[in-house]
């Protein structure tokens, strides 16, 4: 065993003594690491433990700054790369196997680093952070610099890897995602790009992603405006909108567990849903590979996921839950699963050595198996791990060989103190807490969570075993502890109690006693010397609610296991005067304390503050509770909660603490003279310490690092000897299954059947005489209840134990009182529940809910419940209705001010013209109301006034729809106001019919009572539904539940009737008037009309006898009678009609009058029929405007959300501009470098000859050929094996390859300078010189090679700039394009206004059913506009047909005056012909006419006299024409006035026209002025585009026309004749 090497807190020394780790035993928590072919490492408390795989010894690096984090190695390097876990932690890096320090990393991580990767080749080394960086960063750690970093916040990793056969490639991946990272490099930059790989869904099928940003796929809706993507709606604008999806939209990815490398740069993903991925490390394209079934005895286990996956050939090995490590053949896009080795324990973690012929192993429970590959393939076990961390830990006596160890499962092992090898294990299969080992023998005692504590006999260390087993108690043993002597075992549980138990074995652990003390016990203190026949004890306990700790000390002597029957009682518990028990208390808290050997004082630590203090015992004998003070107070320098300890001498006082510092001190002075920092506070500091006897051994067993260490003082010579490495695993198999009983109970009921068995005649006569006592009790109450009141007595005065009863009372008291309570707090609740519905559904309301019910027929008409408007509401309106009145005003004035201007421009109008057009005005003021149909709703059939809402075709702004908004509920208001109104005016007419009804209901009753009818009365009544606030009442009838009168209440109200019967009694006794009148005439002094029905005349008496026996007198009397009863049977009939005639009168007014309530109450139902629809048809106007303002805000949310993506990608884009340039000018920097370096290089080469031309010329030619010729490197070649085991080959790209071969060809070209290979002849000096030359022209080729490779990278880092570069142009044109489709969309939403018609109900036949039935591109205008633009169609049509035969005729005209003008031409050719001819003659006309003529005179007067006649005509002619152009020119100038007229309303169109362009413009200006001049000057190129091709086709058709034209002159000249001139 190598011994641990001391780092910086590793001891301290003082006075010669010193403390130095011997060994550490743990087992790993992390992953195992392979450090070279034959040695693993893993991280263990504050160590890393290194062993040797063939010879199993173990070496250990300590960390200086308390526990490692994690551990990465470099197998080529062979270095070892850990982090420490304090604030800002570093990254130490060892080599092995030296364990010298390389270099300590520092970075900018706060808390903690979470994953370590070393490259396969380089040295470079990554990192990973978690909360809260959560930050990449590479690493040179040869030169300890961070090349670069990069961090990602929320995303956590669980594993990292380098690619081995590319550096630059690095792969992290956690449960949720995986993603790839390449390193680029250009000279001594680097920088990180990361892509992320897309995981396919849970099934294995992948899931086609839109793009969340530019979604190309969004539906077209026509109806309701642009359908924007899901982030716009969500009203995202930030960095969240690129990846926002609603819930429904995110389905389950597959959850990756483990991945792995393969030669070919691709990567397998194991998955938890069993999947196998894998994926193109350059593409990163995913490929679920298929799993190919077959029978196997796999169908019996359940395969669920891969937990780690390690590459070999063709395959994978994959680890399950199951224990099982499976072959994964992979081919073809298709896998196999193959056994390849079983576990006993699931399979958390493997990896293979360096060469490929191991296969290490790591179970769950951190013991690691070792499988060598071969002809015959082994499976060896390097370390056994113990089953969860050791819980306690103590030496076996004598203490300089053996130790145990304990865990909580239960598992007891024998350990070899030497090198820690086991020797031997136990199971006790239950959970333990507390281990002892018994310094008098060699057995051991382990307390159990159960109450049991078994004892374990270590003779032989090879094979312990359970001796006996001690069940004490139901509650958990914390603490057991032997005396010095092992005399006693001390044992606490939790429930307070500390049994004494024989510790010998001879007495079987005989059980003597237990004494209670607090339950709280913290430490369990002895001392127990050989020179004194007894054993104190101390008890430390605490008392968190008084903030102090209790001490209970008391003495056991030697003998008491012969004596134990004196000292304890009956049920085992020891007597306190006997055992001398005392009680001192301290006033403040420790958290240990021990007493020391001359037992006059006592050691302890203080919990909340850092102080050791000692306290003197007091010398008398005290009662009650002692005081004691502090005597002495001394600095621990440990922080925390600690425990101190007494060695076997008494000489050493030992403390630990949470800060896993132990220090050893002098027990006089308290002075520390050794220390040693063998835990740290990440791991909660120490748990339990240990010292042999011989004070040379200690053990320290932390508390959650689960490290055990071995300290040894660094003087003392400890001889190795070899050890039994025979481990025994027997389990303790329990085989009495019966149910055992606590040691104490056992002890209870014992005492309780002997005092059963002593007092039992006592007790019978007690229950004998409780008998007899009962019945004479019972007696007297059955004496006492027939007694009169007077001399009863009370229930209490019977009772014999009136305390009890009293306490009895107090409680029924208290029940009663705590039931009452609760009733009233539940009815308090009901109630507050009740008001809050009550405040809510009708205090809040204005208007309460409330409905009538006709009398006769089934109809209800319901009212409109409304609330109150608030402040806020009443002043929005008030602020929208003044607005809209200043809107009024304002239109007002304007068309005011252009009346006075029309009429200043029209003042020359005609008067007919002037009433025309104020007709028109007229017309145009009376059509300014909108109708009901384009109103869209009736709410003008209400009185309401729509006058100050805006047009539907107006609504284009947002302050416009909030204010029509308001003002429609307003409306809404209103029509429920004005129908609830009428519902009110419908309820007291309702009222006042019942009211009337009930009025001739008393009579009717009266009526149906004198005609003894049997008719019930009709009798109508308000319903709870009419009056809901019956509801709210509750009726005494309505409660089923007996009130509870109180006694004294009952016994006063019986008291009150019997007063009142009895003064009512005397009354009528003394009203003999009364008394009378009812006798004699029935209580009434007049007979009334309507008791004729019920009068009655009574018979003589004489009618008793028999007709024949009757007297006259009696016979008149008889006669008289039937007269008397004739008469009054009349006087009845006719009353009777009468009452008859009155009753049905009766009911039919009420029965008119109620069905005309009904009537009225029908007409209110269609009222509110009518009503609810005009509120139906405001709420959806208002919800369309509603939604158009929403649809506004998403739109203005998209619009933002570009712009704020359009800064970004411009800021990126200035990134990557500048890194383009900066790359670009290091690019050329590094070419001038590297021309000027072959231009070295070329003039070395031809300044060769030159250097030696003083030689001959062929011994010149000899060494140029040698200073040409190279070194041959031979190439290391690796065994054949070795190279076809290892299936990544040899790794390319290391930095140390190259070194190693640029020493290689050093050390070859120092064989070339070797004296023997320089030319015969040449001078020794000029073959040094020729080998210096040649020797820098070496190192300049290789240097133009590294230049050269680097310059090739420089360059392609570069065009991956520019790529990037690209790509952001791009995204950046792609969003100005996504701006200008969005605000077209807006322009367009706006104008495309959704309205509301009403439309008339009916059907329409048609001749031709060709209705079209698509709307999409269909505009919805004004009726008005299309009449008149048809109107002006028609007289434009008009207009353009008259014009069309007026250009008929003038064009038919001039082909008349054509055809005259050819034809005169012709005849001016004739002529000319003949005067031509008469030319020739030489006779004039004249001539001829003045010979001819004989009367040549008369023809002169005769042709003057034609003249003036023509010229009076042409004169008359003349003014003719001149008068009708006078007309023709008033009637231009009327016609000038109406183009005028025109003009001006076209200017006034115009100038409106001009406003809205510019409004236009302002609205084009704000969205994009840049965008927009853009789209204008593109369509000012295509309009110009389009005239220069319009241009040149008017040219084309211009010589075609000039073509036509000639051939058609040439045509028409064929049809006429030719004249030639002769």
């Amino acid at each position: 065993m190598a011994q641990g090497r001391e780092r910086d807190e590793g001891y301290h020394s003082a006075g010669g003594a010193s403390l130095s780790v011997r060994w550490v035993q743990g087992f790993p928590k992390q992953n195992v690491h392979f450090v070279n072919n034959n040695t693993i490492c893993y991280p263990c408390g504050n160590y890393v433990i290194f062993i040797n795989i063939e010879t199993k010894n173990k070496t250990v690096l300590q960390c200086s700054n308390g526990i490692v984090g994690v551990v990465a190695t470099n197998i080529p390097y062979e270095v070892v790369a850990f982090s420490d876990r304090k604030l800002k932690p570093l990254i130490y890096i060892y080599s092995f196997p030296g364990l010298t320090r390389r270099t300590k990393l520092k970075g900018n991580i706060l808390l903690d680093y979470t994953l370590l990767s070393f490259s396969y080749c380089g040295t470079y080394l990554a990192s990973y952070s978690s909360l809260p960086e959560f930050e990449l960063a590479l690493w040179n750690w040869e030169s300890n610099i961070i090349l670069c970093k990069k961090s990602q916040p929320g995303i956590d990793v669980n594993q990292m890897s380098f690619n081995p056969m590319n550096w630059r490639q690095l792969c992290l991946s956690s449960p949720s995602a995986v993603s790839v990272w390449t390193i680029e490099r250009s000279n001594q930059e680097h920088h990180f790009r990361a892509r992320s790989v897309k995981l396919p869904l849970e099934d294995g099928s992948f899931f086609n992603e839109t793009d969340v940003v530019f979604p190309q796929s969004l539906p077209k809706d026509l109806i309701y405006g642009p359908v924007l993507p899901l982030s716009a709606i969500a009203g995202l604008v930030g960095e969240e909108a690129e990846t926002f999806r609603p819930k429904d939209d995110l389905y389950p990815l597959l959850h990756p567990t483990m991945h792995c490398w393969t030669p070919t740069s691709d990567l397998y993903i194991g998955c938890e849903e069993g999947h196998l991925l894998m994926i193109n490390g350059d593409t990163l394209k995913v490929t679920v590979l298929n799993k190919i079934e077959e029978e196997s005895p796999l169908g019996r286990r359940n395969f669920i996921s891969p937990v780690t996956l390690v590459y070999q050939k063709e395959g994978v090995l994959a680890s399950g839950i199951d224990g099982f490590v499976y072959s994964f053949i992979i081919k073809d896009g298709s896998y196999m699963i193959k056994d390849f080795l079983e576990i006993e324990r699931p399979v958390e973690h493997m990896t293979f050595s360096p060469n490929y012929t191991m296969l290490l192993i790591q179970t769950d429970k951190g013991s690691v198996y070792i499988y060598t590959f071969g002809e015959e393939p082994t499976l060896n076990k390097v370390l056994d791990a113990c089953d969860g961390k050791f819980q306690a830990v103590d030496f076996i006596t004598p203490g300089t060989q053996h130790f145990m160890t304990l865990t909580h499962s239960g598992e007891i092992c024998v350990w070899w103190l030497e090198d820690c090898s086991c020797v031997s294990k136990i199971y006790l299969n239950t959970p333990a807490t507390v281990l002892a080992c018994c310094p008098s023998s060699l057995s051991a005692a382990v307390g159990t969570e159960g109450g049991s504590v078994y004892f374990i006999s270590v003779y032989d260390k090879e094979s312990p075993q359970v001796v006996d087993k001690a069940f004490l108690s139901e509650s958990s043993v914390q603490h057991v502890t032997y005396d010095q002597r092992g005399i006693f075992l001390l044992v606490g549980t939790s429930e307070g109690r500390v049994f004494i138990i024989c510790a010998s074995s001879s007495r079987s652990f005989r059980i003597i006693g237990f004494t209670e003390v607090a339950k709280d016990i913290l430490q369990i203190s002895t001392v127990s010397l050989s020179e004194t026949d007894i054993v104190e004890v101390m008890v430390l306990s605490s008392l968190p609610e008084a903030g102090r700790s209790r001490l209970e000390m008391f003495t056991l002597p030697t003998l008491l296991p012969q004596v134990s029957t004196i000292f304890a009682d009956e049920r085992g518990r020891l007597k306190d005067e006997i055992i001398h028990k005392y009680l001192y208390e301290l006033e403040h808290t420790l958290s240990s304390a021990v007493l020391d050997f001359q037992s006059k004082q006592i050691y302890g630590f203080c919990s909340q503050v850092p102080y050791i203090c000692s306290y003197l015992l007091p010398k008398e004998e005290h009662m009650g509770i002692y005081i004691l003070k502090p005597y002495k107070k001394v600095q621990s320098r440990q922080y925390g909660p600690g425990m101190l300890y007494l060695s076997s001498h008494g000489l050493w006082l030992i403390t630990i603490a949470k800060c896993g510092i132990l220090c050893i001190r002098d027990v006089y002075t308290l002075e520390t003279f050794a220390r040693c920092r063998s835990h740290s506070h990440q791991g909660h500091g120490i748990q339990s310490m240990r010292i042999s006897m011989d004070g040379q051994n200690i053990l320290v067993n932390g508390r959650d690092d689960g490290t055990l260490v071995y300290l040894k003082w660094k003087y003392v010579q400890y001889s190795k000897q070899k050890a039994s490495i025979d481990s025994s695993q027997d389990e303790l198999v329990p085989t009495d299954v019966k149910k055992e009983i606590p040691w104490i109970q056992q002890k209870s009921q014992e005492a309780i059947k002997k005092e059963v068995n002593l007092f039992s005649k006592k007790r019978k006569e007690i229950k004998e005489g409780i008998k007899s006592l009962s019945k004479t009790i019972l007696n007297m109450m059955e004496e006492n209840d027939k007694l009169e009141n007077i001399a009863k007595l009370d229930q209490q005065e019977f009772g014999l134990d009136l305390e009890e009863l009293e306490r009895l009372h107090d409680e029924s008291q208290e029940e009663v009182a705590k039931m009452i309570k609760d009733v009233e707090m539940h009815n308090l609740a009901k109630s507050y529940l009740a008001e809050l519905i009550k405040e809510e559904c009708w205090n809040s309301m204005a208007v309460k809910g409330r409905a009538l019910k006709c009398f006769h027929i089934p109809c209800v008409v319901e009212n409109f419940p409304m609330k109150a408007r608030t402040v806020e509401e009443l002043k929005e309106l008030e602020r929208v209705l003044q607005q809209k009145k200043i809107e009024a005003e304002c239109l007002k004035l304007r068309k005011e001010i252009v009346e006075a201007q029309s009429g200043v421009i029209l003042v020359k109008k005609r008067h007919e013209e002037d009433d025309e057009e104020e007709e028109e005005e007229d017309k145009t003021v009376k059509c300014s109301n909108l109708p009901n149909y384009l109103l869209g709703s009736l709410s003008t059939d209400f009185g309401v006034d729509t006058s100050l809402l805006s047009s539907q075709l107006q609504l284009h702004s947002r302050e416009e729809k909030i204010n029509q908004i308001i003002l429609l509920k307003d409306i809404i208001y209103k029509v429920k106001t004005a129908f609830n109104n009428e519902f009110d005016a419908a309820y007291k007419q309702k009222e006042f019919e019942i009211t009337r009804v009930k009025e001739r209901n008393v009579r009717i009753r009266e009526i149906i009572v004198d005609l003894e009818l049997e008719e019930a009365v009709w009798q109508p009544e308000f319903e709870d539904c009419e009056k809901p606030e019956r509801t709210l009442v509750v009726q005494d009838e309505e409660i089923t539940a007996h009130k509870h009168v109180m006694p004294w209440h009952k016994a006063r109200e019986e008291l009150i009737v019997n007063r009142e019967t009895e003064r009512w009694l005397l009354i009528q006794g003394a009203n003999t008037r009364l008394r009378a009148l009812m006798d004699m005439m029935g209580g009434v002094l007049e007979v009334k009309k309507e008791d004729i029905l019920r009068m009655v005349i009574p018979q003589p008496a004489f009618m008793a006898k028999p007709d024949a026996v009757w007297t006259e007198e009696e016979r008149k009397q008889f006669k008289d009678y039937e007269k008397k009863v004739k008469e009054l049977n009349e006087e009845r009939d006719k009353y009777r009609k009468s009452l008859e005639a009155e009753l049905k009168k009766l009911q039919n007014s009420i029965q008119e009058s109620t069905q005309a309530f009904d009537e009225h109450l029908k007409r209110l139902f269609e009222r509110r029929v009518k009503a609810e629809l005009v509120t139906n048809q405001e709420e959806l106007k208002i919800s369309n405007l509603a939604f158009s303002l929403l649809l506004d805000e998403e739109l203005s949310s998209r619009e933002k959300f570009l712009n704020n993506y359009l800064t970004r990608k411009q800021l990126e884009k200035s990134q990557t501009s500048e890194a383009v340039r900066k790359s670009r000018e290091d690019l050329d920097v590094y070419k001038e470098h590297y021309d000027n370096l072959l231009a070295e290089d070329k003039v070395m080469d031809r300044s060769f000859k030159k250097e030696f031309s003083e030689i001959p010329g062929h011994q010149v030619d000899i060494l140029y050929k040698l200073f040409k010729r190279r070194p041959r490197i031979s190439k290391q070649k690796t065994h054949s094996e070795t190279t076809s085991a290892v299936p990544f080959g040899e790794l390319p790209g290391s930095g140390k390859l190259s070194k190693d071969a640029f020493a290689q060809l050093m050390k070859a070209m120092d064989e070339l300078d070797n004296i023997s290979n320089m030319p015969e002849g040449l001078n020794p000096l000029v073959w040094n010189h020729f080998c210096m030359t040649r020797r820098a022209k070496v190192e300049n080729e290789q240097k133009v090679k590294q230049k050269a490779a680097d310059l090739l990278e420089m360059a392609t880092f570069l065009r991956k700039r520019v790529e990037e570069e690209e790509k952001v142009q791009q995204e950046i044109e792609r969003v100005f394009h996504e701006l200008i489709l969005l605000q077209e969309e807006k322009v367009r939403f706006q104008l495309n206004l959704t309205i509301q018609i009403l439309l008339k109900q009916g059907q329409v036949e048609l001749e031709n059913f060709q209705l079209v039935l698509e709307y999409s591109d269909a505009i919805l205008i004004n009726r008005n506009i299309i009449e008149d633009l048809n109107s002006v169609i028609r007289t434009q049509g008009q207009k353009k047909i008259a014009s069309m035969m007026e250009t008929k005729d003038v064009h038919k005209r001039i082909l008349q005056i054509e055809w005259e003008h050819k034809k005169m031409e012709m005849e001016r050719e004739d002529l000319n012909q003949k005067a031509w001819d008469i030319q020739m003659l030489f006779f004039s006309r004249d001539r001829q006419k003045y010979l001819n003529e004989p009367n040549y005179e008369a023809l002169i007067s005769i042709q003057i006299g034609i003249m003036e006649q023509t010229i009076a005509v042409l004169d008359k002619t003349h003014k003719k024409n001149v008068e009708n152009c006078k007309k023709l020119l008033k009637k231009l100038g009327k016609f000038s006035n109406q183009k005028d007229i025109a003009n001006y309303t076209l200017s006034c169109n115009l100038r409106e026209e001009l406003v809205a362009v510019s409004e236009r413009k302002d609205i084009c200006n704000a969205m994009g002025s840049k965008l927009t001049c853009e789209k204008i000057v593109k369509e000012r190129y295509e309009n110009m585009m389009q005239q220069q091709k319009l241009t040149h086709i008017s040219k084309q058709q211009a010589e075609q026309i000039s073509i036509l034209q000639t051939e058609v002159e040439r045509l028409r000249m064929k049809t006429f004749p030719a004249l030639v001139q002769m």
